[in-house]
């Protein structure tokens, strides 16, 4: 049985169709990623997984157990289970790096703050910020505020990690040290969901990837067949652009 399941799923802003008919699993430790052009439906994909966006049907599973996105009990639940990173950081900018870690596990998930504190410390050292515990967004890189957004979603525990373009709004001299504690995180089993142009990385950390567009889902398979041997016409067309730059 897949961890997690979708199936035919579609979703909508307002009359405008934003996903049609997307489904694909994936197992425990397993990582995806999504590409595709800009409006393509892939960071629609994942605020509908967490619940920012509602389904107007079809089906999303996780261990089996459909998610009724319309019951505020098991929207909460899922959110225990899922956590977002977003492009932007939106880190609270009067609080240090480890207090923007700590501050969601103890005050939404009601968690011992010593506990809490002890493994925010833990998930910063992780992101290679060990030695920036104490600083202040303002006081922080790109590269670094990102970093701590990372951690912040990991300290909710979560059991699928969804990337939305994490990298995008970064000086490319910063997307390696974001790209690295993925990576990192990939190597020690985390199960993952990740919108990404950076094609060389979409092919070092992937198991699959989906190509997607205009909503829909065009193809998926392993990195090398969908990077370099697409099937679709409109995936040929859209690796021949961005693999030449």
């Amino acid at each position: 049985m897949p961890y997690l399941s979708i199936e035919n799923l579609h979703a909508s802003y307002g009359k405008t169709p934003v996903l049609a008919g997307i489904g694909f699993s994936v197992e425990k430790g397993e990582i995806v990623s999504l590409i595709g052009p800009s409006g393509s439906g892939k960071s629609t994909l994942l605020r509908v997984l967490v619940g920012l966006n509602k389904p107007t049907s079809g089906t999303v599973s996780l261990g089996g157990r459909a998610i009724d996105y319309t019951n505020r009990r098991a929207l909460r639940e899922a959110r225990d289970r899922f956590a977002i990173v977003f492009q932007q950081y939106n880190l609270f900018q009067n609080m240090t790096a480890l207090r923007n870690v700590a501050i969601a596990p103890v005050k939404v998930k009601g968690r011992n703050a010593a506990e809490v504190e002890k493994e925010a410390v833990t998930l910063l050292e992780k992101v290679g910020l060990g030695d920036k515990l104490n600083a202040y967004p303002d006081e922080l890189s790109g590269g670094q505020q990102q970093r701590v957004a990372i951690a912040r979603a990991l300290a909710l525990r979560p059991d699928i990690l969804l990337l939305d373009e994490v990298t995008s709004a970064l000086d490319p001299e910063l997307v390696k040290e974001v790209l690295d504690s993925v990576s990192l995180l990939a190597r020690e089993g985390m199960t993952m969901l990740i919108v990404s142009h950076e094609m060389a990385f979409v092919r070092q950390v992937s198991k699959k990837v989906v190509f997607m567009d205009e909503g829909r889902m065009v193809e998926i398979g392993p990195p090398g067949e969908i990077l370099d041997r697409p099937k679709t016409g409109r995936a040929r067309e859209f690796m021949a652009k961005i693999l030449r730059h």
